[in-house]
């Protein structure tokens, strides 16, 4: 998305009030249904202050043609290779009994109790996209401070990559060229629960997905939902800004990715990381005030008649103007309005007009 940052940085129009947006022309949202496909994730909606409205139409986005279709994740334990030994069958451990656990084991209980916790505590956590943070590149430097895997697309494990260890990655032919390991054309980076992985400069939660194809190498980024929003809000705007500001720019960065994951721009990948997108940097700019609106709204996105809006939105009134023809939300904007008190929803039907507020949540049956 137009980053206010990197742009233009245009001070928050004095003259703005409440109904400026909604004296523009009727404006036609582009909205993805909804009803139907949640039940599919084990998900329900619930609509908050429903106020039917409208967005943008969608900004046109490349095609990618030549790429390979979806390629299916391996499963969570990774299938061994052919020439690995099977092992012998083990009997089945008794479960422990909690009362005979040693102080020192109830503490590492509650710890990891509360690791998991934090990582999977909101609906968003529980959806997952796929980023491409490499797009059609001659090389990637890839690493992983504490590990990690190569699978093929069975799940089947090729090598494993000593901590911090950083690798030279080029597509050669129909394979992927790894340091000096020569790998199938499509080749899936596993990391422990918790770590990160490296490309280049940046480094990121999930899972890699790197596809080698007309000379060209993608990476595509698997990450839930939560933690992708953590980097988007806080790379798009000030952490340091008024909370009901950062709501608003969460719910409106979550419905846009919304209607990529349910519309995704190739079979590869939902969308990319950059500003034509709206930016995703990894873990580099996350920031505690950002995380913590991201979570306050978890599940929250601008929704039309039951459906997700393509929340476009920009750095300020002039650019939303010159880019959306108006139709979006200004981030400056929606600061100016935090600063005289108004409410994440009061910002959101501000520069949505006629929509509500709508919820997914995980189904507790």
């Amino acid at each position: 998305m137009l980053n206010s940052m990197k742009r233009s940085p245009m001070k928050p129009d004095k003259t703005l009030t409440p109904n400026r947006v909604r004296q523009m022309e009727p404006l036609l949202w582009v909205v993805v249904p909804l009803i139907g496909v949640l039940s599919l994730l084990g998900m329900t909606l619930s609509r908050q202050q429903v106020q039917p409205s409208v967005p943008t139409a969608l900004t046109p986005v490349p095609t990618a043609t030549s790429l390979p279709a979806v390629v299916p994740s391996p499963s969570a334990t990774p299938t061994p290779s052919p020439q690995a030994t099977k092992p012998t069958a083990k009997p089945s451990p008794k479960p422990v009994d909690p009362n005979a656990l040693t102080e020192e084991q109830k503490a590492i209980n509650r710890r990891a109790k509360a690791a998991f916790a934090s990582t999977g505590s909101s609906v968003d956590a529980l959806i997952e996209m796929h980023v491409a943070i490499a797009e059609g590149l001659p090389s990637l430097t890839i690493g992983a401070p504490t590990g990690a895997i190569l699978l093929n697309q069975k799940g089947q494990q090729l090598h494993q990559l000593p901590p911090g260890t950083v690798y030279n990655t080029q597509p050669d032919g129909q394979a992927i060229r790894f340091g000096d390991w020569q790998l199938p054309a499509v080749v899936w980076l596993e990391i422990p629960p918790g770590s990160v992985f490296q490309m280049g400069d940046r480094t990121y939660r999930g899972r890699l997905l790197l596809v080698a194809t007309d000379g060209k190498l993608w990476g595509v980024n698997h990450v839930n939902l939560r933690q992708y929003l953590y980097s988007v809000v806080a790379s798009e705007v000030s952490p340091s800004w008024k909370m009901e500001a950062l709501k608003a720019q969460a719910v409106a960065a979550r419905s846009y990715a919304l209607t990529y994951y349910f519309k995704p721009v190739s079979p590869l990948f939902h969308m990319g990381a950059t500003e034509y997108y709206q930016v995703y940097s990894g873990i580099e700019r996350e920031a505690s005030r950002t995380s913590a609106a991201v979570d306050a709204t978890a599940g929250e996105f601008v929704s039309y008649r039951g459906g997700i809006v393509e929340s476009l939105y920009a750095a300020s009134d002039d650019i939303v103007a010159e880019a959306f023809q108006g139709k979006g939300m200004s981030q400056l904007g929606a600061l100016a309005l935090a600063e005289q008190g108004y409410s994440y929803q009061q910002i959101l039907s501000n520069y949505y007009p006629k929509t509500g507020v709508a919820r997914i949540e995980a189904d507790q049956d």
